[in-house]
C-alpha cells in the first residue's frame, strides 16, 4: 500500500531542493538581494513551487482569494528563472525606474507585466532590483492592496 501524498506545506528549503544546483545558486544570489532589501514585516514563504515574499495574513487577511498578498516572488521554470515584482505592475514610476536602471546597467529587461525572466543573476541589474524591493514598505503595500479591493 502506498502512502498518500503529504498535504503539509512546502518550505523554502523544499522549493530550493527541487532546483538543480547551478540554477539554485542563481536563485540564491537573487534571494540574498531580496532579503537584504526587503522592508520589515514581509515574510518569506513557499507557495505554488515559488519562494514568495508576502504580507502575513495576521497583518492583512481580507484578500480577494483568502491567501497572503504577495509582494515579490522567485521561481525556477523549465527553461528560465523568474523574479516577480508585483509593485512594478501597479506603479508606472517603479516600472520606469526598473527599465531605466536595467538600461543604465547595460542589461536586457525581459519582462511581462511583473515577471522578469532571466537565466543567471548576472542578467539582472541587482542593485536596481534591491532598490525596487526596498521601495514599498509593508503598510504602503497593504494600502495598495486595500485600494485595489475597493475598485
Amino acid at each position: 500500500m502506498t502512502k498518500p501524498p503529504s498535504r503539509t506545506k512546502a518550505s523554502v528549503a523544499d522549493v530550493l531542493a527541487q532546483v538543480p544546483a547551478p540554477r539554485r545558486a542563481e536563485l540564491e544570489r537573487v534571494r540574498t538581494v531580496i532579503r537584504k532589501h526587503l522592508p520589515t514585516g514581509y515574510e518569506e514563504a513557499a507557495s505554488k513551487g515559488m519562494i514568495v515574499y508576502q504580507v502575513p495574513l495576521e497583518r492583512y487577511s481580507d484578500t480577494y482569494n483568502g491567501q497572503a498578498s504577495w509582494y515579490a516572488a522567485l521561481a525556477a521554470r523549465k527553461n528560465y528563472l523568474t523574479l516577480h515584482l508585483m509593485g512594478v505592475y501597479g506603479s508606472k514610476q517603479l516600472a520606469a525606474q526598473l527599465a531605466a536602471g536595467f538600461k543604465a546597467a547595460g542589461k536586457k529587461l525581459d519582462m511581462g507585466k511583473a515577471c522578469i525572466r532571466f537565466q543567471a543573476a548576472d542578467d539582472l541589474a541587482l542593485d536596481v532590483v534591491g532598490d525596487i524591493v526596498a521601495s514599498v514598505p509593508l503598510d504602503k503595500w497593504v494600502e495598495i492592496a486595500k485600494a485595489a479591493r475597493r475598485r
